[in-house]
């Protein structure tokens, strides 16, 4: 299927030369009276009914393979999916409706996803490719700070970012001057766990979380649905949570996966169970707050069964065209971090791990996390100074446009890692 967005390209070319129209023309013609067999089939269209996902007959927040799928697609048939942004919150400021869950954003729900779908002829052990043809954002979307960003434990106060969205750009009274190009992905792309995988996941997780890890264990409040994850259901303690990704792909929050691209899933039970959910109209690498641009969107996508595809035993792979790979900006500003702390500090992600080194060390030895913290920092103080915005507005932008990308991994004891600021988003960029 052609994104819309590419049609009037097509026409313009038409236009432009004579022999075009009159070729043009002369295939309708031939279309009206014998219909061609390569005609694209009727797409499938799953989720987007009542306010909410537990209202949805065709939404999910929790993986399971005993979740039932909700419809079913041929290997290539169209499929849209109809989207609700991650905390299903009503982003209208003009709107009247009254939210009847409790204040706040309702955790147990988070990640609503549209599916799961029925892939035919998939079985067990095939490989699902799954093609993303085109994305419409809705009109609002929101940013704000979560307890998991990368360096929310440096600020005191929150600040959530409410945009406009088109198909150009986003914008936003709470970040004067600032203009996020569209660049949208779904956050999560994923396929059911099968038993085994399941028991595995859920185990590990466990075995984590027990030590102070950061992992988020099943829970059946505001689950979905609740037939199977739900607080009466005799498996409501087996449903995994949306919120990490894992072999099945999930909430792999990578922003090269958008129009264009191909990412390919392991197919671990018949029909594979395809959902998607969490667009971003636009993200950096690292989403460091903990939220892109988060909206409801309109995703299409078609899904091919391969028979002898990549074994995908430690993770999804995907590819697509290198304009996926490009900062959306003419020119750039870069900072840099490696694994340096202050003596008797121990990093937040290393507090499990229960070490006595750890407080009394200067240098941590290669760990990737440490130098990404310390690039973003240098970056939010780059974007405070430079551009006149406050640290949690330069956070807000890290979040939805700066690129965490690792320099080298290998060197002891300071890998390296560099945050990267597209310059062309500023009104007043010098």
């Amino acid at each position: 299927m052609m994104p819309k967005r590419l049609q009037p390209m097509l026409l313009s070319g038409l236009v432009a030369n004579g022999d075009g129209l009159r070729i043009a023309f002369a295939l309708a013609i031939v279309v009206a009276v014998c219909p061609p067999a390569f005609a694209q089939p009727e797409p499938v269209v799953v989720g987007g009914e009542g306010r909410t996902c537990t209202e949805d007959p065709q939404c999910i927040n929790r993986l399971h393979p005993a979740i039932p799928m909700v419809a079913r697609a041929r290997p290539g048939q169209p499929i849209i999916f109809h989207a609700r942004n991650v905390f299903e919150l009503d982003l209208d400021s003009d709107s009247t409706y009254e939210e009847s869950r409790a204040a706040g954003p309702p955790a147990g729900g988070v990640h609503p996803l549209a599916g799961p779908v029925h892939i035919e002829g998939a079985v067990a052990g095939d490989t699902l490719a799954v093609t993303l043809t085109d994305i419409d954002p809705g009109r609002f979307g929101y940013t704000e700070f979560t307890a998991i960003g990368l360096v929310a434990d440096q600020f005191s106060e929150n600040l959530r970012v409410l945009w406009r969205l088109n198909e150009t750009e986003a914008v936003s009274d709470d970040l004067p001057g600032v203009r996020i190009p569209y660049a949208p992905h779904p956050g999560i792309i994923t396929v059911l766990p099968g038993p085994t995988e399941q028991a595995e996941m859920l185990a590990r997780e466990a075995e984590l979380n027990a030590l102070g890890g950061a992992a988020g264990l099943p829970g059946p409040v505001g689950a979905s649905p609740q037939a199977v994850c739900g607080v009466d259901a005799a498996t409501s303690h087996e449903c995994l949570r949306t919120s990490s990704p894992r072999e099945h792909g999930g909430n792999m929050d990578i922003r090269h996966l958008g129009i264009g691209a191909t990412v390919y899933l392991p197919c671990y039970i018949d029909g594979c169970g395809l959902a998607v959910g969490d667009v971003h109209y636009a993200q950096g690498d690292g989403e460091v707050t903990g939220m892109a641009i988060e909206m409801d969107a309109t995703v299409t996508l078609t899904a091919e069964v391969l028979k002898d595809g990549p074994a995908l035993s430690r993770g999804p792979h995907y590819e697509g065209p290198a304009r996926l790979l490009n900062i959306p900006s003419e020119r750039f500003y870069a900072t840099t971090g490696f694994p340096l702390k202050d003596a008797g500090v121990v990093p937040r992600d290393m507090v499990y791990l229960d070490s006595p080194h750890v407080a009394g060390l200067r240098n941590v030895s290669k760990d990737v996390t440490l130098a990404a913290r310390n690039a973003l920092l240098e970056m939010i103080d780059y974007v405070s100074q430079t551009y006149g915005l406050t640290r949690e507005q330069a956070f807000i932008v890290a979040s939805v446009a700066v690129d965490l990308r690792i320099g080298q991994i290998v060197v002891g004891p300071n890998v390296s890692v560099t945050a990267v600021l597209p310059i062309d988003i500023f009104d007043d960029a010098p």
